[in-house]
């Protein structure tokens, strides 16, 4: 929603991913909503991220924009909110390219990444886990086709 917490780190977990995969991606993460814009990721998304070797320091959050729509190959959203305010944002010839980020994992492939912003430092590490898992699936996915 606000490009602090979740997709932050999805961005910084699928690029160190992909980057060590040899996959030459254009990654970028941005919320469906402007209420953090120009700001960096939460601080504690960036602590638990740190702690298993991701950096997010240097991004910071952005709304979604008409034009990401054309320009990326997926926009994967956390959760059904943000993917059905995706969808209405979405020209319908490109409503295709967005998904649940999850959908690529094993987890909880039906599922969200749960906001942690107002719990405690296990939602931090569950929304790690679930990224982790789902960045791995998206990677094999990509790879088969390049």
């Amino acid at each position: 929603m606000g490009n602090i917490c979740r997709s932050p780190t999805a961005e910084g977990v699928f690029r160190s991913r992909s980057e060590a995969a040899g996959l030459g991606l254009l990654i970028d993460s941005a919320g469906t909503h402007a209420y953090h814009v120009g700001e960096q990721p939460d601080r504690r998304s960036q602590q638990h991220a740190l702690r298993r070797g991701y950096d997010l320091s240097g991004q910071r959050a952005r709304q979604v924009v008409a034009a990401d729509f054309e320009r990326f190959d997926l926009v994967l959203a956390m959760d059904g909110d943000n993917l059905a305010n995706l969808h209405a944002l979405c020209p319908a010839p490109l409503r295709h390219k967005v998904q649940l980020f999850l959908s690529y994992g094993t987890l909880d492939r039906d599922g969200e990444v749960p906001d942690p912003y107002y719990g405690g430092d296990a939602g931090f590490e569950r929304v790690l886990d679930l990224i982790e898992d789902a960045s791995e699936g998206l990677i094999a996915v990509i790879a088969r086709k390049h």
